[in-house]
């Protein structure tokens, strides 16, 4: 998860490259740039980095893989994919499931039988010419049936290290790998909700710092509270911060100190406060990727784009592997 953050002024040690940059004119804040791995289910940031914003997502990726334990599942978006953060993800025993450019090349090793095959990646076009240091992966490669959802017969592809397909269905891992969007609604609970203004308030680079880390790592995003928010068996945790903001989320931990109920009280009512708020499941929708005014790649937005044609089918059976 990757997202800008902007200061009201320029600190008195940040440097112009610090601004944000577009092809017309420069930005008018300084930003740093946030880069975090993010529970889906939970919205809880597991670990973050805050760097200038000159800095790129991809070289800060190597950073933040560090922290990832066995057994955990990545999703990426398909510019971070790399031999050497595909190896970084092996090496701490964990797994990926990444979207991949279409230049990739991704030579057919074995075909599986749920329609995806395994292939390798290699770190430069000599070594896979020679066939040597490459890294076992599983492809998926699939199209979307419902013209809402996109061009029809656009290819995307999936790059997996599950390489077992009947344990981990091509299907399943699919609209697995969809619910990597979840951490656009953390981002949106993160920078808007719990902030009474659009941009951060300090004026030194620390105070930056020190306030991101603040939002970041509040009370109330701690990762044992989110996971045992739910009250029923099934129910997905719902984020950490509420949209009643820090404060109303705290009162009730508040008047269980009153009431002389000690720690486990004030934990007791942090996880029925948290629990009241339960995560109801994404509704099945599309947005046309467009902007008011015409400042990046995205088409301009126009009237007919108001009324977008909205999905005819669940995602799930919009799926044709290829």
């Amino acid at each position: 998860m990757a997202s800008s953050w902007t200061c009201p002024t320029r600190p008195p040690t940040s440097r112009p490259s610090d601004d944000p940059k577009a092809a017309r004119s420069p930005g008018a804040f300084p930003q740093a740039r946030v880069l975090a791995l993010c529970e889906t289910g939970s919205h809880v940031l597991y670990r973050w980095l805050i760097k200038p914003c000159r800095r790129g997502e991809v070289s800060m990726a190597a950073s933040l893989l560090r922290w990832l334990e066995p057994a955990m599942l990545l999703l990426w978006d398909r510019n971070v994919l790399s031999y050497r953060n595909l190896a970084q993800v092996q090496s701490r025993g964990a797994h990926l499931l990444a979207r991949v450019k279409r230049h990739l090349v991704l030579t057919v090793r074995q075909a599986l039988a749920d329609g995806s095959y395994l292939s390798q990646v290699y770190p430069s076009a000599k070594d896979r010419r020679h066939d040597r240091h490459g890294l076992v992966v599983r492809v998926i490669e699939y199209t979307l049936d419902d013209p809402a959802r996109g061009a029809p017969g656009v290819v995307h592809r999936l790059v997996t290290t599950l390489l077992d397909a009947r344990a981990h269905p091509a299907e399943a891992l699919i609209e697995l790998y969809h619910q990597r969007w979840e951490e656009e609604a953390t981002i949106d609970e993160l920078k808007t909700h719990p902030r009474e203004r659009p941009v951060l308030r300090s004026q030194t680079p620390g105070g930056v710092v020190q306030e991101i880390e603040g939002l970041a790592a509040g009370p109330l995003r701690d990762p044992g509270v989110a996971a045992r928010g739910g009250r029923t068996p099934g129910d997905r945790p719902a984020p950490a911060v509420v949209r009643g903001g820090v404060e109303g989320a705290a009162l009730p931990v508040a008047g269980g100190a009153g009431r002389g109920g000690g720690p486990a009280a004030l934990v007791e009512n942090l996880l029925a406060e948290v629990g009241e708020d339960v995560l109801q499941p994404r509704r099945d929708r599309i947005n046309p990727r467009v902007i008011k005014r015409k400042m990046s790649k995205w088409a301009k937005k126009r009237p007919r784009h108001r009324q977008h044609p909205q999905p005819s089918k669940p995602f799930r059976e919009s799926i044709v592997i290829t």
